[in-house]
């Protein structure tokens, strides 16, 4: 008996075929940070060989300065935040003629709210000293303003993207994203808040996040026509 029209079976294509399913993706993504980030915990836990060479970089590293103070200032809560929530306004309002404009809106809220959910337990747990130029102190790791800057200034990026109609915008976006997050980070351990591990564990824990947050705004977001 033939197929009714609407229900055809879809074949799929070779294009269909090479696109990896979302959990397929996601695991490909995230699955070297997260891998990346299990280890240098448990080396920072154990006091392992990594910890050991990191000390020594930030040894050679560690000049504080008025430049390295202002680019770590960058991950404040108090500057990546608003950025963060400007451009969450400007997306809503944006898109809001168009149906479930909301949820990409709401998506890219949700790792940020994450960030002190998952670094402020991880920080109790390695317990981890700061370096010589700060405070006697523990709770250093994994580090918190790398984390907010990355994922603040990640998440807008991920966000405007699919607004922007040509490619050299777009470019232009993702380098300025790396700039801010890289110059934190730099910031961070030149000023000698944070050891080097620190800074990449925080990178590592950022990428499985914004991982998750890019696929969903791909499978729900409409770019913009490309010029």
């Amino acid at each position: 008996m033939p197929i009714p029209a609407n229900q055809e079976r879809h074949e799929p294509t070779a294009r269909d075929r090479s696109v990896p399913s979302s959990p397929g993706l996601f695991a490909s993504l995230a699955g070297l940070p997260a891998l990346l980030f299990a280890l240098i915990t448990w080396q920072v836990v154990v006091d392992g060989p990594l910890v050991a060479a990191d000390e020594r970089l930030s040894r050679a590293l560690i000049d504080p300065g008025r430049g390295s103070e202002l680019l770590a200032d960058l991950g404040n809560i108090q500057v990546a935040v608003p950025v963060l929530a400007v451009v969450l306004g400007h997306v809503a309002l944006r898109t809001r003629h168009t149906a479930r404009w909301w949820r990409p809106v709401a998506a890219a809220a949700v790792p940020m709210a994450l960030v002190p959910a998952l670094v402020i337990p991880l920080k109790d747990l390695t317990d981890r000293p700061g370096t010589p130029a700060v405070p006697p102190g523990t709770g250093y790791y994994p580090s918190g303003h790398t984390a907010t800057a990355a994922v603040a200034y990640g998440g807008a990026t991920l966000l405007l993207l699919p607004l922007l109609r040509t490619a050299l915008a777009r470019l232009a976006l993702l380098t300025g994203c790396a700039a801010l997050v890289l110059g934190t980070s730099f910031g961070l351990v030149r000023r000698g808040y944070h050891w080097p591990l620190d800074v990449v564990a925080s990178w590592c824990l950022c990428a499985v996040l914004l991982s998750a947050l890019w696929l969903f705004l791909r499978r729900t977001t409409t770019p913009a026509p490309s010029r």
